[in-house]
């Protein structure tokens, strides 16, 4: 199999290349340019550019048998601030996308959609796919959309796909901007001895999954023939503070987080129903929560105190 996985020098999008060299596949990748050309693998294609530019685009989907679609331009806290560039950015050129790939016949695509935010406030716990759709920030109304269009495009033009609803993923790689990712920052932020900050009182809930797991779910979505949404996370949910426990148990100490008021467009509570995905894909998320941030401190913190195992 021949995959293009856009962002592939991104956080997840990275780990879908490993998971995909892994499985046997030729790799592709486009995005911009990494800022440290040390991570380039030297058995993968690259093909820089911005992901509005139809032309590097279209070159990067040549021969290409299936894609991964982990690209976006904007996160859920910042999405709202502009509407439009959050269309524009990832709707508008997602839609591009799909044109492309209908004029070249590459036939199937995997999206990674969000589990956390298309379902918006839920009605109950776990949430499963035929749950309404309610988003409450423009990310998760552009999520929705292209989902869409993704089964426009497979209605009238018989691309194939798989959209993802991922739920929060961390690992070791995460961007420490603070704009997504509670994990990934906090662990960050202490490893440069910041203060870590809650929205809330911390007791808001998440799916969290490491982001193997979700690599390996990808791959998996790609190499199949299934076609539709699935919710992909860990299937328990575990609030911030818990988060913030584990991490001081690692550290040896206590860590107090500075508080501040509560986001509007935060679901207070979301915990997804992942036996859709099991079931099509023998596929069941295998890394624990406290081994999964035990690995990923030891990356950052370059000192190993707990080993990744599968539980």
């Amino acid at each position: 199999m021949h995959a293009l996985v856009l962002g592939g020098n991104g956080f997840i999008g990275s780990y879908i290349v490993d998971a995909l060299l892994a499985a046997g596949n030729k790799v592709r990748v486009f995005g911009r340019a990494p800022g440290n050309s040390d991570s380039l693998l030297p058995s993968v294609e690259y093909i820089y550019g911005e992901f509005s530019d139809v032309a590097r685009l279209s070159e990067a989907l040549n021969d290409i048998d299936v894609v991964y679609h982990s690209i976006s331009t904007t996160v859920p806290s910042s999405s709202n601030l502009s509407p439009v560039e959050d269309i524009n950015g990832n709707l508008i050129n997602t839609v591009k996308l799909l044109e492309c790939m209908r004029q070249q016949s590459v036939p199937r695509i995997v999206y990674l959609s969000s589990g956390g935010t298309v379902y918006g406030i839920p009605d109950s716990s776990p949430v499963s796919e035929l749950h309404p759709l309610r988003p409450i920030s423009s990310y998760g109304v552009v999520k929705v959309a292209v989902e869409n269009y993704l089964h426009m495009f497979h209605e009238l033009h018989d691309i194939t796909y798989v959209a993802l609803r991922v739920s929060n993923p961390y690992g070791a790689g995460q961007s420490n901007t603070g704009l997504q990712g509670v994990i990934g920052t906090y662990i960050n932020r202490l490893n440069e001895g910041l203060n870590i900050e809650v929205w809330g009182t911390g007791e808001i809930v998440r799916d969290f999954v490491h982001v193997q797991d979700i690599a390996l779910l990808c791959v998996r979505a790609g190499e199949s023939d299934a076609v539709g949404v699935f919710n992909a996370g860990f299937g328990k949910g575990t609030s911030i503070l818990n988060i913030i426990d584990i991490i001081s148990q690692y550290l040896d100490r206590n860590v107090e987080p500075v508080f501040k008021s509560g986001r509007s467009f935060d679901v207070p509570h979301i915990v997804l129903d992942i036996s859709k995905a099991q079931a099509e894909f023998d596929w069941s998320p295998t890394i624990t929560l406290q081994n999964g941030i035990g690995h990923t401190m030891d990356r950052v913190f370059k000192n190993s105190r707990v080993k990744l195992v599968a539980a």
